[in-house]
């Protein structure tokens, strides 16, 4: 029979001819031999099937091997299972552990999950926490009215006359640019001391509020000394609700003239650079003034704006896209003659963050050409608002336009889609520096129930883009009571260092009235405001009863979760939001979906379901049984749901004797506490103890040795009953300490590990034990000492049998260092109790192989060797099959983990590989394997993600967004009185008074770890077994360069036993799979699908957009003036002189807003 040859661009022989004697694949060649290559090419791999071509042996007459037959690998496989499975019984001592569990049954009870009560109970605790919150917000919201409406406005009041703490006082005193520090600020600023408090997470002074002012509003402004003045007043009220409720956190009431006052005091944490926090563009601010918003921006791109006007309009539009939430939509067009949608959203959709990126991005591709046609802007968001296809709001609808000036006022347009009943607010903004008439616009918004703006130039673009507010909040003001429902925010990062957050918000209404008979004023004073801490409701979850893999959860109406073990954002924008979906925490199917809606619903419900999880190092993929629960929580938007494996229904409660517990010693004096001290640890094997919140007075550390001599002292202290303890937590450490050293005692002691090639044996356990033996084994244990943040611990509680774990490798780092048999593979299973016919798994156990000396056992364990010490010699003239051992030139064996990850070679040269992706290693037949079945890819996306931002481009252009005039323009004196000088000039005051508006400093972006990392979305790919279980054999078809390989699942673990021949051409290399974690730069699945499929949410209940007493009059008046050459040739002198006028104080407020 005629040999196999696989030579690159070799022939293949022709069976008609006489085979020559050449060496076959697999005996040795002299050196520089080449194999000879004769007759035209045959691709026998074309022409017979994988399995005929596995029997094909050498010509007669040679000693030769061919490519070893299917039932020498089953035996091969089951050699290795048997090896894994014996070393496991002897070390791992799962029947033992068993055994010493019940020999020691009189010291635990096993108590049941009750997912149903559990849920209830904690959505009631929960519900609890919340209503002392909001009652302690009426409180404040009252006062606030009954303050303003007592108040008595002063026209003359000074800024000497006020009194109070300023936030940012001494950042100011230490800035020499600062504003105030040049005008010389005459307020009188108190100088407070203030004391570090841990709830807070900052320096505190609980006798006084703090006062935070934004840069741009005037602080010497009548307006804001009378707010200053009224607002100082519920300094009492805020003490008064700490003194009823001392778990109060910040307490603030965000003023609709851009006021901030909170207490406790706290100095405001200034940013490097200028500081653009405002409170009415902070999420919970917008949530509580307004209800939920319709909104189409219409942005006039005609020829005549020119480009200083363009670019404002674009600042503008992405300022008025950040006072839109989640429970908004949008969408924004351009037009000229025709009006056309800035990016691929073709109707409204939700304004997260996401979709407002996307805008934000396609409107800087704006260009301006063509004729003014408002008929077609306003045409295009009628028709858009009109949609009722589609998921949106339905409660506020508004049409914002920016424009540099029109003379049509399209009255058909209105009359045919938004007269008589006028369901459609309209607000115009004139934008620039012009000459054109703007009666048309102003026109366009008083006869639509809207608001006329102008924006001449950059430093008014953040006050007029957000005042719109004060209009849509008329109908709250005017429903009264109605309209003073709480709400609960999305979590967010607070701005003040307290970390994730959400906030209750209560609109402040203006009760007085401008004069006798007069109508009810309509204005919103503000919102109130009162954060609670995540990790505050987490307290309330329970933490170790749910076991490792267990959990509680909680969604708001968007979907968005509130609690969830995956919300861990790497970096977080205090300006946004922080919105995870539950299908993007969690791997998503139809059931979850099914789950999400019925939570979103506010119904209770129970559904077991089979799904894939993630595992806590993202690498791997498991397909588990998880039961689901799920309540809402009264007089909130949440919904509140409990997740537990089947088996963790039951979990063991330490009941240490009655004889113990009576012995008022501290608790180091117990019997088995002596197991914990460091001098036990050389015989009893080292113990990491979980950093758990044991006692109130204990220490954390991220040291584990430090926590645990922590640990040691408090317990010298403390006796068993104490209070300031959880007993629960404790005395389960104490049982599991115990229960791990009879481990030691009965099974690893008296075992030598050097036999079987294991650097370790360890145990860890429900009770936050992790016991590691022999002791200076510990020195390279790199898992985590909670065990319910260890990988290996998790995945051993959801899968059956051995599941083994190679060191992780990234593709970017060298590879591993193979010194001092330092280097292990971690194989580990759960231990299963069963008790009175309760089933639990309390511990994990497993060994820690040696890599080098496992890698020989397995050339042996896969060979065809008949005698311990004697590898099978192929004689002459005789046919042998390959192995792992001989042939291992010829032939490549290899151990995939369940994720696609290398786990044992017969190749030295990559033993340093072991634990990488094995695309990395061998992509040709990682792809095959992958294509025969053996492996599913499962993509998702992480929407928490930090990344590095892309360094701007530097043309060496203007700081942006400046326009720069040309030579040209400077000799020409018709350019000296247009518009564009006008508004050049007005930008250059702006950008002498708020320089780092304007340009970014390098040196600064480099140490604001803000500037360095921001979020972003990354693709994330793993691999999982699929449905191939039996041993198959398959051939690589790459024409004359094919190749065979055998794969088989190893039963009882999580192993692929793989052998192939190794690749003797280079370009057989096909696609190569990924799987490390890649940057999306369009921010993951494509958008533009995504709003196609929108997912399920409910808006807010109450919907106030609408009152029938609302008084429209207050429509906006134009401010601005065409400038006079005069003024202008005044202006340029002193400009080129170096000396420019300094601005008088401007006052953004409302023009009606009188306090």
């Amino acid at each position: 029979m005629a040999v196999r040859a696989r030579t690159c661009g070799a022939s293949r022989p022709d069976p008609a001819q006489k085979a020559l004697p050449w060496p076959s694949r697999g005996s040795r060649l002299g050196p520089g031999a080449r194999r000879p290559a004769t007759g035209p090419p045959r691709p026998l791999a074309l022409l017979l099937p994988p399995l005929l071509l596995l029997p094909l042996l050498a010509a007669p007459g040679a000693s030769a091997y061919s490519f070893p037959q299917q039932h020498t690998m089953q035996h091969w496989a089951r050699r290795l299972e048997q090896e894994i499975d014996g070393v496991m019984r002897i070390f791992g001592g799962v029947q033992q552990l068993r055994e010493i569990y019940k020999d020691n049954r009189n010291l635990f009870e096993v108590q049941e999950n009750e997912p149903q009560k559990l849920v209830e109970k904690v959505a009631g605790d929960i519900e609890s926490l919340l209503d002392r919150k909001v009652q302690a917000l009426k409180r404040l919201a009252d006062a606030a009215e009954n303050f303003q409406k007592a108040h008595r406005w002063q026209d003359n009041i000074k800024e000497e006359d006020i009194v109070y703490y300023d936030a940012k006082a001494d950042a100011e005193l230490d800035d020499p640019e600062s504003e105030d520090v040049e005008r010389g600020s005459k307020a009188s600023t108190l100088r407070l001391d203030f004391v570090e408090d841990s709830n807070f997470k900052n320096k505190v002074n609980y006798s006084y509020t703090a006062v935070q002012i934004p840069t741009d509003i005037y602080k010497g402004s009548t307006v804001i000394l009378n707010e200053l003045n009224w607002t100082e007043a519920l300094e009492n009220v805020f003490m008064e609700n700490r003194r009823q409720d001392p778990t109060l956190l910040w307490q603030v009431f965000g003023s609709a003239t851009g006021v901030t006052r909170y207490y406790p005091a706290t100095p405001w944490r200034a940013p490097k650079k200028i500081d653009l926090y405002d409170v009415r563009r902070r999420p919970w601010y917008i949530q509580g003034a307004s209800s939920p918003k319709d909104m189409v921006i219409i942005v006039d791109v005609s020829g005549s704006v020119s480009g200083l006007t363009l670019k404002l309009m674009k600042t503008s539009v992405c300022e008025m896209l950040d006072t839109l939430s989640d429970d908004d939509y949008v969408n924004v067009a351009s037009f000229n003659e025709k009006a056309q949608p800035v990016s691929c959203f073709t109707h409204l959709v939700q304004a997260n963050v996401r979709n407002k990126k996307v805008f934000k991005e396609a409107v800087q591709g704006m260009v301006a050409k063509g004729t003014t046609g408002y008929k077609a802007g306003f045409e295009y968001a009628f028709d858009q608002l009109q949609n009722s296809n589609i998921t949106r709001a339905n409660c506020n609808k508004m049409i914002m336009m920016f424009t540099d000036g029109g003379e049509d006022r399209v009255q058909d347009v209105f009359e045919k889609y938004n007269w008589p009943n006028r369901t459609v607010r309209v607000f115009t903004f004139s934008v620039g520096q012009h000459n054109y008439d703007v009666t048309p616009l102003q026109w366009m918004a008083c006869t639509n129930k809207g608001y006329y703006f102008e924006i001449p130039s950059i430093g008014a673009i953040r006050i007029n883009t957000q005042e719109y507010l004060d209009v849509l909040g008329r109908p709250m003001v005017l429903a009264g009571k109605e309209a003073k429902q709480v709400q609960w925010t999305n979590v967010y990062e607070d701005a003040l260092g307290l970390g994730m957050v959400v906030t209750g918000t209560l609109p402040v209404f203006n009760l007085t009235q401008d004069g006798p008979g007069e109508k009810k004023n309509q204005l919103i004073l503000g919102v109130m405001g009162i954060d609670v801490a995540l990790n505050d409701i987490k307290r309330l979850t329970p933490n170790y009863t749910l076991g490792a893999n267990g959990y509680v959860f909680a969604i708001d109406l968007n979907g968005y979760v509130l609690l969830h073990p995956n919300l861990k954002p790497q970096t977080t924008n205090f300006r946004e939001p922080v919105t995870l979906d539950f299908l993007d925490a969690e791997l998503e199917d139809e059931n979850k979906e099914e789950i999400r809606r019925s939570m979103i619903d506010g119904n209770k419900g129970h559904k077991q379901i089979r799904t894939l999880v993630k595992s806590l190092d993202e690498r791997y993929i498991d397909e588990v049984t998880r039961n689901y629960t799920w309540v809402p929580i009264r007089s909130t938007n949440y919904s509140l749901g409990l997740v537990l494996p089947p088996y963790s229904t039951f979990y063991l409660q330490a009941n240490l004797s009655d004889q113990i517990l009576q012995v008022k010693l501290p608790i180091s004096k117990l019997k088995d506490f002596e197991f914990l001290l460091p001098s036990s640890f050389e015989s009893e094997g080292h113990v990491f103890i979980a950093p758990r919140e044991y006692c109130k007075d204990l220490n954390a550390s991220d040291n584990n040795t430090e926590f645990l001599k922590n640990f040691i002292e408090l317990m010298e202290k403390v006796t068993p009953d104490s209070k300031q303890c959880n007993n629960f937590l404790l005395h389960n450490l104490i049982l599991d300490t115990g229960i791990t050293q009879q481990l030691v005692e009965r099974v690893w002691r008296d075992q030598d590990l050097n036999t079987y090639s294991l650097l370790a044996v360890f145990a860890a356990t429900d009770g936050g034990i992790t016991r590691v033996f022999p002791n200076k084994a510990a020195e390279d244990w790199t898992e985590n000492p909670e065990p319910f943040n260890a990988s290996f611990y998790r995945r051993s509680l959801d899968n059956h049998g051995y599941v083994f774990k190679p060191p992780q490798q990234d593709a970017l780092l060298r590879p591993l260092e193979l010194e001092n048999d330092t280097v292990g593979i971690l194989v580990s299973t759960a231990v299963e109790l069963s008790l009175g016919g309760r089933t639990l798994r309390p511990a994990v156990v497993g060994v820690k192989l040696d890599l080098e000396a496992w890698a020989e056992k397995f050339k042996v364990l896969a060979s065809n060797r008949t005698h311990q010490d004697q590898p099978q010699k192929c004689g002459p003239n005789s046919h042998c099959e390959m192995d792992c051992e001989v042939n291992n030139e010829d032939l490549l064996c290899v151990l995939i983990d369940d994720g696609g990850f290398l786990v044992l070679s017969n190749q030295n040269h990559q033993w340093d590989q072991v634990g990488r992706f094995f695309s990395e290693v061998d992509a040709n037949l990682m792809l095959a394997l992958y294509n025969n079945s053996f492996y599913t890819r499962k993509e998702s996306y992480d929407y928490q993600a930090a990344c590095a931002p892309l360094p701007p481009g530097n043309l060496g252009a203007a700081p942006r967004g400046i326009f720069v005039p040309t030579i040209a323009d400077f000799l020409n004196l018709a350019w000296w009185t247009s518009a564009a000088a006008w508004s050049l000039f007005q930008q250059l005051l702006y950008g002498l008074i708020y320089h780092s508006w304007f340009q970014a400093d390098p040196a600064e972006a480099e140490g604001n770890p803000e500037v360095r990392e921001s979020s972003c979305v990354m693709k994330q790919t793993q691999y999982y077994f699929g449905s191939v279980n039996a041993s198959y054999n398959a051939i690589i078809d790459c024409g004359n360069c094919s190749r065979l390989f055998h794969a088989q699942r190893l039963i009882n673990t999580n192993l692929l036993f793989v052998v192939a021949e190794k690749p003797l051409c280079s370009q057989c290399e096909a696609g190569r799979l990924l799987q490390k974690e890649t940057h999306c730069p369009a921010d993951g699945p494509e958008q533009c699908e995504l709003v196609q499929r929108p997912r399920y949410r409910r808006g807010p209940h109450i919907c106030f957009d609408y009152n029938a007493t609302e008084d429209t009059s207050d429509c906006g008046r134009g401010a601005s003036f065409p400038p006079s050459l005069g003024v202008l040739v005044s202006l340029q002198l002193l400009l080129l002189l170096g000396l420019p006028p300094r601005p008088q104080p401007q006052v953004h407020a409302h023009p009606s807003r009188r306090l």
